[in-house]
């Protein structure tokens, strides 16, 4: 759930919480669903580890009315294919490559938002309901819940300014474990003193707080700036770390040609990276991407290193948004 969605939010690394307006908007605030203004569905794919490592993504949302809006999305990150050797020698000592068998691990994030509007002008809020699954095998599964709450505020002279507030009940997942499946592992790993893992894994709460501002130049140009903060209430390498909480900024770039190409840019992730003679140095993670829209279909794409999941330095992202109105 923190590796994020849509090319084109990743290509302005993720600092969209203030203005995020389109189906997406349910994960990185739900308070964006309110500019919607027809159904819009949402894809997006991208592989990690030489394509070892899948994450899938679809959303869909829609407005209710005029003061509220309702959205669902499920990602899937996962590794399938996996061998499963542990039963690769009998009991009588010999190899039988017949008992190799496959499985997956796969993390399952199931969300649904809503949205309406507040009694005061242009300000909008919305609130996401999430379910986690999390399957390793037959070895062990776990199931989740937590909850999420936004908020978005619009000025008279396009100021936006965005809070997102994650798993702000701290999210739990509980595990179940197949000890006779998890005992195997020993028995293959002869000498290895294989314990169960925590039953229980925790995910604290996460405050994101954006601000942007769309400029418009000759009516046929415009440029999006926008600056998140990245609230983690623990102590990090973050470029701002203290033993209550870290903050770590993004800075993202859009420019607009007649609401149809789009050039983006970000940049993330800011670290102080402990070198091999002890001393400090400043690092970043830069993003770029591009992005096609035409008669209500949208495609996205972003080259960075997403949210450092993967050891590879960078990683390509693909999207694909369709609105309904062209159906009309």
């Amino acid at each position: 759930m923190n590796i994020g969605v849509d090319a084109a939010a990743l290509g302005m690394s993720s600092a969209v919480t203030s203005h995020t307006s389109d189906v997406n908007a349910g994960y990185w605030n739900p308070a964006g669903l309110l500019k919607l203004e027809d159904n819009q569905l949402s894809l997006m794919h991208s592989s990690y580890f030489a394509n070892i490592a899948n994450y899938d993504y679809a959303a869909y949302a829609m407005p209710l009315d005029d003061r509220s809006a309702v959205g669902i999305s499920l990602i899937r990150f996962a590794v399938d294919d996996i061998l499963n050797t542990t039963q690769l020698i009998d009991a009588e000592g010999n190899i039988n490559y017949d008992r190799i068998s496959l499985f997956s691990t796969a993390d399952y994030g199931l969300t649904f938002s809503y949205a309406r509007k507040l009694p005061v002008q242009g300000l909008n809020y919305g609130v996401n309901a999430k379910v986690i699954r999390r399957v390793i095998g037959d070895f062990a599964s776990s199931w989740g819940f937590g909850l999420d709450v936004g908020i978005q505020f619009e000025t008279d002279n396009d100021w936006k300014f965005g809070i997102m507030a994650r798993d702000i009940t701290t999210t739990f997942n509980a595990w179940a474990i197949d000890e006779d499946e998890f005992a195997t592992i020993s028995d293959a790993v002869e000498g290895q003193n294989q314990e169960l893992p925590e039953s229980t894994e925790i995910t604290i709460p996460k405050l994101q707080i954006g601000i942007s501002k769309l400029v418009d130049f000759n009516f046929d140009y415009t440029l999006l700036t926008a600056v998140n903060l990245n609230v983690r209430f623990e102590e990090n390498n973050d470029i701002i770390s203290t033993s209550f909480a870290s903050i770590n900024p993004a800075l993202g770039f859009e420019f607009g040609y007649i609401d149809m190409v789009y050039l983006r840019a970000g940049m993330g992730n800011f670290q102080n990276e402990l070198q091999i003679d002890n001393s400090e140095q400043l690092s970043f993670q830069p993003s770029f991407g591009l992005g096609f829209k035409y008669n209500g279909i949208q495609i996205d794409y972003a080259f960075t290193d997403i949210g450092d999941q993967s050891v590879a330095l960078y990683s390509n992202v693909f999207s694909l948004k369709l609105d309904f109105s062209i159906f009309r």
